[in-house]
């Protein structure tokens, strides 16, 4: 039975390879000329044994130890101060950092594959290090020629790690509430800052040397609200330039006791009189952090996914060898003896379960992965339009993967500990684990409820949606396509086709009722966002059985894609018509104040 984390290597090389056909687009970027599919899959490949030998095995170890915190000391559980040296030892955390910044250079395609597989193996671990990439482009684009001399490098390879200071006690999700100041340091080209943040994931730790904080506060004369807030990055120890080194007056004040992740501390963290530096304009904090938190979004989006696939690998594993009952049927060739207990993957309830979760899993993956490729195309493209339009595309799937995936990551941890009856109820089988880890996921980073109104409202109903009509487009192409393929593919096609024209009718629908009533996208903006995500495995799953069909004899792996996508357009795809109908409901109806 395997209960240990084991990368879904085969099924990331059917998505970049065939499904995304990346290596194609590779070859016209100057940089990856020499970039192939082999190579990628040799990079994945290290990248799992890695994560299999040296993450997850602390996993479940330091959900049971925990962080400790001692007169403003954090000490984390066994095993993750090394391994993490060995990270960036092995230069991980520049897998996809520009090379003129010191990293390695290659696509974020490859880094969102490293993050799904960092959150399957071990969640809690890769909270620490998983605001690098961000913080490393915050300051790359905003930060000034001394921050980016003396703690970029530093922050970019991985040597010093990083955290978002946003959340205040009573400023949760309205930054604009925000208290914390920061004042001039006078003789200094800096400030002091002052004020308390709550929920700092990794905001004290002994995994590195120095950690690096990017602080929102409010800047001398600033307006209220949002508009005056400014971004400044505060280092926990200032350097003197001669090897020594001064504490900055940045304290944590206790870490939280949480349903989860318990091996990654949640800081409350004051800062006293802590000198920092600006970071780009002031009061223009939150448009520096958009960089930092649509990467911090996506990846909380491969969270999700690697919780599912998790919970679907532990799920299978297990139905495989767990023997309860006679089975209505059995497969051909299976070794059951009439009238004994068969493993429960053959009875239809597990089934039903074990198909959904694979469903899900393979199908998030792929569109993952293509919003990872767009954001390459958007960084790489040499036609400055298509840049723009790749920005634009990426920028709207971003929060529909980072509140879709989530919901489904949690959902799928607790359907698969139903598959495990009892036994998944206690800690030594893991999936209780992957139940309480994945629940934070559609809490941070703003909530889902905030991103799917960040979806409806900013992107999709504004006159000019432009990147709302390119989703539109790409999914009716493949539609098209779909019909013109084999006949079993035809009908995915045929269904592609009629879910695009919901979505668009339906949108319009909102658009018309909104402008009556200014509540009724808000009410609506949940379910609308779960009707696209389900649209998107759709397109996903059409494209697959596309592409996989006339592969069927030459290897299993395509039967079992071709049987997989199969099932989803006959059964979980039924979800899109129930959240189509609250959303229709929703335009109707009327919330009463409880």
């Amino acid at each position: 039975m395997t209960l240990t984390y084991q990368a879904p290597l085969r099924d990331m090389r059917f998505v970049m390879d065939e499904w995304l056909d990346a290596a194609s687009w590779w070859r016209d970027v100057p940089d990856w000329q020499d970039l192939d599919s082999p190579t990628a899959q040799q990079v994945l490949e290290e990248a799992a044994r890695f994560v299999e030998e040296r993450i997850a095995p602390l996993n479940a170890s330091a959900d049971l130890e925990g962080c400790r915190f001692d007169a403003g000391k954090v000490t984390t559980p066994a095993g993750f101060r090394e391994s993490y040296a060995e990270f960036v030892e092995a230069g991980w955390p520049t897998l996809s950092l520009d090379a003129g910044h010191g990293g390695q250079g290659l696509p974020q395609l490859l880094d969102v594959a490293l993050q799904e597989m960092l959150a399957g193996a071990n969640h809690a671990w890769l909270m620490s290090p998983g605001l690098t990439h961000g913080a490393t482009a915050c300051l790359q684009t905003y930060g000034s020629e001394r921050v980016k001399k003396a703690l970029l490098p530093k922050v970019a390879s991985g040597e010093w790690l990083s955290t978002m200071c946003l959340t205040e006690p009573q400023a949760g999700s309205d930054v604009g509430l925000i208290r914390s100041r920061a004042t001039e340091a006078p003789g200094t080209d800096g400030y002091f800052i002052d004020g308390s943040k709550i929920f700092i994931s990794g905001g004290a730790h002994d995994m590195t040397e120095n950690i690096v904080h990017l602080v929102l506060a409010r800047g001398p004369d600033a307006p209220p609200g949002t508009k005056g807030l400014s971004l400044f990055v505060v280092p926990e120890w200032l350097e003197d330039g001669d090897g020594g080194r001064s504490c900055n007056g940045v304290y944590c004040e206790g870490i939280e006791k949480k349903m989860g992740l318990k091996g990654s501390p949640t800081c409350t963290m004051r800062f006293e009189r802590a000198f920092g530096w600006l970071v780009g304009e002031a009061h223009r904090g939150l448009a520096c952090l958009f960089v930092m938190m649509n990467a911090a979004r996506l990846q909380v989006a491969m969270q999700g996914l690697g919780h599912a696939h998790t919970a679907w690998q532990r799920a299978h594993a297990y139905a495989q060898e767990r023997a309860q009952m006679r089975a209505v049927s059995v497969p051909p060739g299976a070794n059951v003896a009439p009238g004994k207990a068969a493993p429960i993957a053959f009875h239809p309830a597990m089934r039903r379960i074990l198909m959904e979760l694979r469903a899900i899993v393979e199908g998030e993956r792929a569109i993952g992965y293509w919003t990872a490729h767009w954001l390459d195309i958007a960084a790489r493209h040499a036609d400055v339009a298509e840049r723009e339009q790749a920005a634009q595309l990426a920028s709207l799937l971003t929060p529909i993967a980072k509140a879709f995936f989530t919901a489904n990551g949690y959902g799928a941890a607790s359907n698969a500990l139903q598959v495990f009856g009892g036994y998944g109820y206690i800690h030594e089988y893991g999936i209780e684990q992957t139940l309480r880890d994945s629940r934070v996921s559609m809490l941070y980073e703003g909530t889902n409820e905030i991103q799917a109104i960040d979806l409806l409202i900013r992107k999709v109903l504004p006159d000019g949606a432009v990147a709302f009509d390119v989703l539109l487009r790409q999914v009716r192409a493949e539609a098209r396509l779909c019909q013109e393929s084999d006949p079993p593919v035809r009908a995915a096609g045929a269904k592609l086709a009629e879910l695009a024209q919901t979505v668009e009718s339906t949108t319009r629908s909102i658009k018309a009722r909104h402008a009556q009533d200014p509540e009724t996208a808000y009410r609506v903006a949940d379910d609308y966002l779960a009707m696209l995500g389900w649209m998107l495995l759709a397109f996903a799953w059409a494209r697959a059985l596309r592409i996989a069909t006339p592969q069927c004899e030459a290897e299993t792996f395509y039967v079992e894609k071709r049987e997989t996508g199969r099932f989803f357009f006959d059964y979980p795809l039924a979800a899109f018509a129930y959240r189509r109908s609250l959303v229709a409901a929703g335009c109707e109806a009327t919330l009463p104040y409880v």
